[in-house]
């Protein structure tokens, strides 16, 4: 999504190439997202950036309602309160309400609840196959099965060799998600510190199916959370964050089954089958900010990574962000009260 984003914003002004290591674009990330936008996720960091993306996601069609509950128990009420005043001022719509009566067999604990309504589904598929769309009509040319072996910087640019063969370009951008690091370092850049976590879901057949009507629910403290999905099927993770070297991830059966025991200890549902299992890779910078900006020590290398779990919610906003920052321009009016400074590589270059 990083990269299609981007490409989609810039090649109207410049002659992009997206070199791509799958067969497709999209296999690892973006292709095994969660498909949700809610405007707390990420923390107030984040949030300006999936705030702006909203009227474009909606306007684009691609945006349902869901509605998002965040629940606690008694034990929770300091992290609920510390919640709602994190997110005090932000135009975030956050009410208090009664959980019991927006989740049926909730169990007797969960006596705590924030509403965020404004939070939605999120057409995953449809938006990145969207922005490489428009990233073609404007001339961008896209190269698959091509992982990156080498990069030089020659005289004027950059000398680029790959699995599909040798590419030059003025100007190299790493939108390389999980493997963000590692291309630094065949760039000859230092890596920021950028760590792959995996993320766990499931599909789950439950008994009472979960209805069309029910939220997205997910735990205050972090240790889960759980959707409605099509034919009453339930999306539901762990909240699992293992740190792990960029790889094809693979489901660990220890977290499908805290997964489902969190589940049950959550409403008193019975589990009839886990239909599907999958997981993905979700990439933080050290602050857990994303990284958008030309590196300090490499003014021809230019960052586009770092956007772990909020990288499709804030897609719009964050591509028109660092588009003006790529191509020295001024912002779009969509994120031209967005300050850039927290996103810029050159936090990390400081001594």
């Amino acid at each position: 999504m990083a990269g299609a984003s981007l490409a989609a914003a810039i090649a109207p002004h410049a002659s992009v190439l997206l070199i791509e290591a799958e067969d497709a674009p999209g296999y690892h990330a973006t292709g095994r997202s969660a498909a949700f936008w809610s405007e707390t996720y990420g923390g107030p960091g984040v949030q300006p950036l999936t705030t702006a993306s909203g009227p474009a996601l909606q306007a684009g069609g691609f945006l349902d309602p869901l509605g998002s509950l965040h629940i606690g128990r008694a034990t929770d009420a300091a992290a609920i309160d510390g919640f709602l005043a994190e997110f005090d001022g932000t135009g975030i719509a956050l009410e208090r309400v009664d959980p019991f009566a927006l989740v049926p067999g909730l169990r007797d604990d969960w006596t705590l609840g924030v509403m965020e309504a404004s939070s939605t589904y999120i057409d995953v598929a449809a938006l990145h196959a969207d922005y490489l769309a428009q990233a073609r009509r404007a001339g961008a040319d896209l190269i698959v099965n091509a992982p990156l072996v080498a990069a030089n910087r020659m005289p004027g640019g950059w000398h680029l060799e790959t699995g599909a063969g040798a590419f030059s370009a003025s100007i190299l951008v790493n939108a390389a998600g999980a493997w963000a690091d590692a291309i630094a370092l065949k760039a000859g850049v230092a890596p920021i510190g950028i760590q792959p976590y995996r993320r766990t879901m499931v599909q789950l057949r439950t008994d009472p199916a979960a209805a069309a009507t029910l939220p997205h629910v997910s735990d205050i403290a972090g240790t889960f959370y759980f959707k409605p999905e099509a034919g009453g099927r339930l999306w539901l993770s762990p909240h699992d964050e293992t740190p792990v070297d960029p790889c094809d991830a693979q489901p660990e059966e220890l977290d499908v089954a805290i997964a489902v025991d969190r589940f049950e200890q959550v409403v008193e549902w019975k589990v009839a089958a886990v239909e599907r299992r999958w997981a993905g890779l979700r990439s933080f910078a050290p602050d857990r900010l994303p990284v958008y900006g030309f590196d300090p020590a490499a003014p021809d290398f230019f960052w586009c990574a770092g956007q772990g779990g909020f990288g499709i919610q804030t897609a719009p906003a964050g591509a028109a962000l660092a588009a003006a920052l790529l191509l020295g321009r001024a912002p779009e009016p969509s994120v031209a009260t967005i300050d850039p400074a927290p996103y810029s590589p050159g936090r990390f270059r400081m001594a």
